[in-house]
C-alpha cells in the first residue's frame, strides 16, 4: 500500500474503519431496531436503562447524524417501564408535565420516587 497524500490516508482510514455506506446503514438500522424493541427489565435500575438507551442513540447519531429529541427518549422510557412503575408514573404525572420534561429530570424524578419505596 502506497499512500502519499493526506487525503489518500484520510480516505483509506475512513473506508477501513467506517465501512461502506451500505454497511453503515445496516448498522444504523440494527441500532434503531434495538432501540425500538428495548424494554426495561425488572432487575434494572432507571439509570442503567437510560444509559443503555443513550448508548444506542449516540451510536445512531454517530453513524447517521440522526438526532433524537429528549422527548423521544423520555417517551420511550415511559412506555417501556415495567408494570411496577405504573404508580410512580401516575404520581409523576400529577406533579410534572411529562410532555415537556427533560431526560435528566425524568431519570432523577424516577430515581427519587423509587427510593421512596
Amino acid at each position: 500500500m502506497n499512500l502519499e497524500t493526506e487525503n489518500q490516508i484520510r480516505d483509506y482510514i475512513k473506508k477501513e474503519y467506517e465501512g461502506n455506506e451500505r454497511t453503515k446503514n445496516m448498522q444504523a438500522l440494527n441500532l434503531i431496531r434495538q432501540f425500538d424493541i428495548m424494554k426495561m427489565k425488572e432487575s434494572e435500575t432507571i439509570k442503567d436503562y437510560s444509559d443503555k438507551l443513550l448508548s444506542i442513540v449516540n451510536k445512531v447519531i454517530r453513524l447517521l447524524g440522526k438526532i433524537f429529541d429528549d422527548s423521544q427518549i423520555v417517551q420511550k422510557i415511559l412506555v417501556t417501564l415495567p408494570e411496577n412503575y405504573e404508580s410512580k408514573i401516575s404520581s409523576l404525572e400529577e406533579s410534572t408535565d411529562l410532555s415537556s420534561i427533560s431526560l435528566a429530570e425524568l431519570v432523577s424524578a424516577l430515581q427519587a420516587v423509587s427510593k421512596e419505596d
